[in-house]
């Protein structure tokens, strides 16, 4: 687990080398335009958030969509990180936001 949190915290950077880290609500959190992104460890899944307002990548999101949630995806532990739509999502937020 701990080095799927250290490969999303480098891709933040990789995207964004500029970025703001810190720590908000108790996760890692990153300066993406004029708000943040955040990612948490949970014993089944990485959570993600907020992912909203991406309306262009709803199709490709849905499988990692939380349920009863608009704006959280989860990674499972068992699944690979889709780390080309996670970038993806972080340039989108980079300027939608």
């Amino acid at each position: 687990m701990q080095s799927r949190l250290k490969t999303l915290r480098q891709l933040f950077f990789e995207v964004l080398p500029n970025t703001v880290e810190s720590i908000r609500y108790n996760m890692p959190s990153y300066k993406v335009g004029k708000g943040y992104l955040y990612f948490a460890a949970y014993k089944k899944h990485i959570g993600f958030y907020p992912v909203y307002g991406v309306v262009d990548m709803e199709e490709e999101i849905l499988k990692y969509r939380a349920k009863n949630t608009k704006d959280s995806l989860h990674f499972k532990h068992t699944e690979p990180l889709p780390l080309a739509l996670i970038k993806r999502i972080i340039i989108l937020k980079a300027g939608n936001i």
